[in-house]
């Protein structure tokens, strides 16, 4: 079922029936050198507790599965049953208008720099001695880009993610 995600991650292939068996089986797991992760099944409430508190307007509205090397998370909506993409630099939502399935199996592997700005990434990974971002880790923004910081390399620290988005919830919510 998503064959083309094993491929493109260079991951062994697992015979999963659906949706949920891969997020259970795939939960924890680092991709790309950090540029893609899944939660764990363990950490999934907390986050969408964090992801709620900075975006109130979807409280009750989410499960977040993924997050990628900005610190960026994917939830998908209940309602629509499409992955939404919270980014705290920005303070912004975007809407994915794709399920779970083919978020990985189509929008990763074929839109990868749409989805997880991925040539964005390897110039950051290139100047940081391709260093590999461990799981509670993040790159973000020393000054968001909603308060006017540069969308650049200069302006881009190794965070603790869940620091980085009690930081950030406030100045979200402004």
């Amino acid at each position: 079922m998503f064959k083309h995600f094993f491929d493109f991650v260079k991951e062994e292939h697992c015979d999963l029936e659906n949706s949920g068996d891969f997020l259970k089986t795939m939960g924890g797991k680092s991709f790309l050198n950090g540029m893609y992760r899944i939660f764990n099944e363990k950490s999934i409430a907390k986050w969408n507790d964090i992801v709620e508190k900075s975006f109130p307007k979807y409280k009750k509205r989410i499960n977040v599965f993924g997050y990628d090397w900005l610190g960026r998370i994917f939830a998908l909506n209940k309602a629509s049953n499409t992955v939404l993409l919270f980014e705290p630099g920005t303070g912004e939502v975007f809407d994915i208008p794709t399920n779970i399935v083919d978020f990985h199996n189509v929008e990763i592997v074929e839109s990868h720099e749409d989805c997880l700005l991925s040539e964005y990434f390897d110039e950051w990974f290139e100047a940081n001695n391709n260093y590999i971002l461990p799981v509670n880790k993040c790159v973000g923004y020393k000054v968001p880009l909603f308060l006017n910081g540069e969308d650049d390399i200069e302006n881009l620290e190794i965070s603790d993610m869940e620091v980085y988005w009690e930081i950030m919830m406030p100045l979200i919510n402004l």
